[in-house]
């Protein structure tokens, strides 16, 4: 009986290793993705944010020089 029990708490330790490893992984594989996530929301939102600031600038400066035309 004592060589079943040994067996047993042998195969639970490993089972506790194993699922440390997987649960470091899994860490570093959701880290991974929370990190592309932003660059992707940051590489979308920034020229967003460019272009509505940037057109109407643009086109004030570009409709004063017709200014004396219209």
């Amino acid at each position: 009986m004592n060589n079943i029990e040994n067996e047993i708490l042998v195969l639970l330790e490993t089972q506790k290793t194993k699922l440390e490893a997987i649960y470091t992984s899994v860490e570093k594989t959701r880290r991974y993705f929370q990190i592309i996530f932003y660059v992707t929301v940051a590489t979308v939102l920034v020229p967003l944010l460019g272009l509505v600031i940037g057109i109407p600038l643009f086109m004030n400066s570009y409709m004063s020089q017709f200014e004396g035309l219209l």
